[in-house]
């Protein structure tokens, strides 16, 4: 697809699977497109997301972002989703080891400049999968962010320019715990311990009730995102 086509097409399909459920909307994506792949945290929406294309095709490639900084209980959930449904996960590291980005920037950079950690270790490599396919699936919800308030359920991504579904842009919160209770999917269990929003351990602190959800991230510093989505 060009340019043109690709903005018809995303312009289309939005209108198309707005009321859709998100498995209707992971169905199409697998039949139009066979360079696919799905960016998975680990998260509450994207276990949601790994059971979904189990059931739908187990074929589609998923991969994570391995910063090197995550939770143990990440790591562990991850082998957990790997044990259960038998996958495998394509890991995607950063250039760098912790080690020789702080001997290139010093130590603690997710301190002193979390945005040059994090296009480092999340961005960049991110930018390296995503050229091999012509698109990709996220987990992420209008009601997240503000910055997430427009998304739609297909974008065309001008970051990485390629076709972005977002099966679960519409869902809330309770919609997501809802599918994991119904379906018994296996979840962080950090999500059970005040944390709503799980990224780096360095970058991650526990949210109390009446906070808003995504606080913990970059908590102290005006950072909302980690740059992967515009």
């Amino acid at each position: 697809m060009n340019l043109l086509e690709k903005e018809k097409f995303v312009t289309e399909a939005a209108e198309r699977f707005e009321s859709a459920t998100p498995q209707e909307l992971l169905a199409f994506a697998v039949e139009k497109f066979q360079k696919l792949t799905f960016a998975c945290s680990f998260g509450a929406e994207d276990v949601v997301l790994v059971d979904m294309l189990q059931k739908i095709n187990p074929g589609v490639d998923i991969f994570y972002l391995d910063t090197d900084f995550h939770f143990k209980e990440t790591y562990e959930t991850r082998d957990a989703l790997v044990k259960h449904y038998g996958l495998t996960f394509v890991q995607v590291k950063p250039e760098l080891t912790p080690e020789q980005q702080a001997a290139e920037h010093g130590e603690e950079l997710w301190k002193n400049d979390p945005n040059l950690c994090c296009n480092i270790r999340k961005v960049q490599p991110l930018t390296n999968i995503l050229g091999k396919y012509d698109a990709w699936i996220t987990g992420i919800r209008r009601d997240q962010a503000p910055t997430r308030a427009n998304a739609k359920k297909v974008e065309y991504d001008t970051k990485f320019g390629l076709i972005k579904f977002n099966p679960l842009a519409s869902w809330t919160s309770e919609d997501v715990w809802n599918y994991i209770r119904e379906n018994n999917v296996i979840y962080n269990p950090l999500h059970d311990n005040y944390y709503p929003s799980i990224g780096c351990e360095y970058c991650t602190r526990q949210v109390m009730p009446g906070e808003d959800p995504r606080a913990g991230r970059w908590s102290g510093s005006e950072k909302t995102e980690c740059g992967l989505h515009k």
